[in-house]
């Protein structure tokens, strides 16, 4: 057999090796106990980041001036709704949040719907505009009216009115009785 320069390499890595000693396991033991886990977040903070998630309404792309907007629960009969976005029920009530921050609007949406519940109303319009003056973030409070009306129980459907009720600045909403 011929000596290869590949042997010389090997007698070098073994003389180079000769005063080692090998280790009993390979698993790296510090002697210390890790560190207790440390929370980046509050629980306070937590709850409100969630609750900023909650009212925020979709990315501004999600939702244009002219988009329609519909929700119907479960339970809500296609021809009731049906019937709704044609608009062949009488309006009982109807709030206008034109002008009003997305905080005053939220909380006069609520007192209405509270009303509308506790006069028995079954259909209201809730005129939220287009959101042609928001410029470049889109229709604010169109976004978020659309988020907050599928949060409340006494909400059973609602969709865009017709164009001679406000078209997609308008909503009909189907409360419960």
């Amino acid at each position: 057999m011929t000596d290869s320069p590949f042997d010389d390499d090997a007698k070098l890595f073994r003389e180079a090796m000769a005063d080692v000693n090998r280790l009993k396991s390979d698993r790296a033991e510090s002697g210390r106990t890790p560190p207790a886990p440390d929370p980046s977040f509050s629980r306070t903070e937590i709850r409100e980041v969630l609750a900023a998630s909650l009212e925020a309404g979709p990315e501004p792309g999600d939702v244009e001036t002219g988009d329609e907007l519909s929700f119907r629960r479960d339970g809500v009969p296609a021809t009731v709704f049906k019937k709704l976005r044609r608009g062949r029920y009488r309006i009982g009530a109807e709030l206008d949040l034109h002008g009003l921050t997305a905080v005053e609007a939220r909380e006069a949406l609520h007192e209405f719907l509270q009303e509308s519940t506790r006069l028995r109303l079954s259909v209201v319009r809730v005129i939220h505009g287009k959101g042609l003056g928001s410029g470049p973030t889109g229709p604010v409070i169109k976004r978020r009216v659309g988020r907050w009306l599928r949060h409340r129980d006494e909400v059973l459907a609602y969709c865009s009115a017709r164009q001679v009720d406000g078209g997609t600045g308008a909503l009909y909403v189907l409360v419960r009785t």
